[in-house]
């Protein structure tokens, strides 16, 4: 994931960076728009997934966290993650607690 944001990033850097030159240049109004619209996008697409998908924790956050009853297994890791709840402020975080348990053979 992270390649593929830093390529995403890079790109509506350039698009940005794109803009001036392109007006410079003397392009037709259309193309500064796009590459404005483009660049804007990218970047905002990039900070948005940054911010809302959060990194996985190695240990339990502290005392004034309180384990809910969702648990999941992560398809980025396939490591089993226990989500965290801080009551007075509503965060949630999530912990790898381990991997996830064997499946049984089905015996049909």
């Amino acid at each position: 994931m992270p390649v593929l944001r830093a390529i995403l990033v890079t790109a509506g850097v350039l698009a940005l960076v794109g803009v001036p030159v392109s007006v410079f240049c003397g392009a037709p109004f259309p193309i500064p728009l796009w590459l404005a619209g483009g660049g804007i996008v990218l970047l905002l697409g990039s900070l948005y997934e940054r911010i809302h998908y959060k990194r996985l924790a190695g240990a339990s956050p502290g005392p004034d966290w309180e384990a809910t009853a969702e648990r999941f297994v992560d398809p980025e890791t396939g490591k089993l993650v226990q989500v965290y709840l801080k009551p007075r402020t509503g965060e949630r975080t999530y912990v790898v607690i381990g991997d996830p348990p064997a499946k049984t053979p089905d015996p049909s």
